[in-house]
């Protein structure tokens, strides 16, 4: 399957690959179906072999058809992370989780003429788990996979975001489950959650730039930058928010723009977490079923005064402990309302993954459909256990998953 994806070009390497086992399986159809940036739908793309012609969202002979999540089983396979097999008339359908440490890319689709054994499903399983490691090489020489992935237009601000973001919104490790999530993901601009994993440290911050539009996702640039770029001299969150402070001040297209933000450094081998606030909303810890806020030494927003000084605190977190931090886009107008303490608690049980978009959605319910600000959301499952090897099947924990759906 490898040799198989190496050999093909990259816009023809996942359909390689899943010709290769489909024709071992006998399957009549195979399809990749891959995750929507909304995080509400799946897009079919790179189906092989199907009869009639189906319709859908084209560019070139590139086809992509939508299929919103409706609790059926192929929302029920990303959301449980295990394969689920559905007996139709034709076949048996099979929907196999594409997933790398805990990222859901998207979902293998098979129709086979008999009903799969465990030995099939194992084998089904492994090309899926494959599967994700052929889209993550191939995404970095073709735009196909995110142009399927992308079911509304982006701004230019959204586009200048879009690249500002970690490649990958879900990262499983022994020791925490951290995931991130920007509403709405295709426009506005200012909002921006970033992350990098040292040996026995956790890097991550989130951050808010002024405004609205181009000049906001500018501003987020310089902010993002100086932040990675002072990370990866391996200094420590105040001088990383020094470095950002004055680089801001110096370089912003707009005069007096700056960001808000909460920068953090977690130790991985005791559970030790340093973070600083810069003028954002604080962190909010969620610990045996009560949620608290996270209380900090105050700093000015980066940018704010060229001069300014800044402090970091730290909380020590427990196994089982969830960290989670946001945007003023949570908070901002009838967003307001929405009882943040009591929703955390409510999807404490959720994996990271779900439970961004859950909050999302509901942040949505309250002040939607259409944000007046982004809304970004950041959590970190604390674990413990580092010098622990994961324990995980096909690219996920599955004892870290979410439960199905209610049927």
């Amino acid at each position: 399957m490898l040799d198989a994806a190496e050999n093909a070009s990259p816009v023809e390497a996942v359909e390689a690959v899943t010709r290769e086992v489909g024709t071992a399986l006998g399957a009549r159809s195979v399809a990749f179906l891959i995750a929507d940036l909304s995080g509400r739908a799946l897009v079919r793309m790179s189906h092989v072999p199907l009869q009639g012609v189906e319709e859908g969202r084209r560019e070139d002979d590139e086809l992509a058809t939508v299929m919103p999540f409706d609790g059926g089983p192929t929302e029920q396979a990303l959301r449980t992370q295990a394969v689920q097999v559905v007996a139709q008339r034709d076949g048996w359908m099979v929907w196999a989780p594409v997933t790398d440490r805990g990222e859901a890319i998207g979902l293998l689709e098979m129709l086979l003429p008999d009903e799969p054994d465990a030995g099939d499903l194992e084998e089904i399983g492994r090309t899926a788990h494959v599967l994700a490691f052929v889209v993550i090489a191939n995404r970095r020489h073709t735009d196909l996979f995110e142009w399927g992935a992308r079911t509304t237009p982006f701004t230019l601000s959204g586009e200048i975001q879009r690249r500002l973001l970690p490649a990958s919104f879900t990262c499983e490790a022994s020791a925490f489950t951290l995931s991130g999530w920007l509403e709405p993901a295709a426009s506005v601009g200012g909002d921006t959650f970033d992350y990098s994993l040292a040996r026995d440290t956790l890097h991550f911050s989130v951050t808010d730039a002024m405004g609205h539009g181009v000049a906001s996702a500018l501003t987020a640039t310089l902010g993002v930058g100086s932040l990675r770029n002072s990370r990866r001299r391996g200094v420590d969150l105040v001088e990383q928010a020094q470095s950002a402070n004055a680089d801001v001040a110096a370089h912003s297209a707009v005069p007096g723009s700056f960001a808000t933000a909460v920068l953090g450094r977690l130790d991985l081998r005791n559970g030790v977490c340093a973070l600083l606030n810069a003028g954002h909303v604080p962190p909010m810890l969620v610990r045996d079923g009560d949620t608290r806020a996270v209380t900090l030494p105050g700093n000015f927003p980066l940018g704010m005064f060229a001069e300014a000084a800044f402090q970091a605190g730290e909380v020590t977190l427990r196994p089982g402990d969830r960290l989670v931090m946001v945007t003023d886009g949570v908070r901002e107008r009838n967003a307001a309302t929405l009882d943040l303490p009591t929703m955390l608690r409510s999807i404490a049980g959720l994996h990271p993954r779900e439970a961004v978009r859950a909050l999302a959605d509901a942040v949505l319910k309250v002040s939607g459909p259409t944000l007046a600000d982004d809304a970004t959301l950041f959590i970190v499952d604390w674990h413990g256990g580092h010098s622990e090897d994961r324990r995980s099947t096909a690219g996920a924990d599955q004892a870290r998953a979410s439960t199905a759906l209610p049927g």
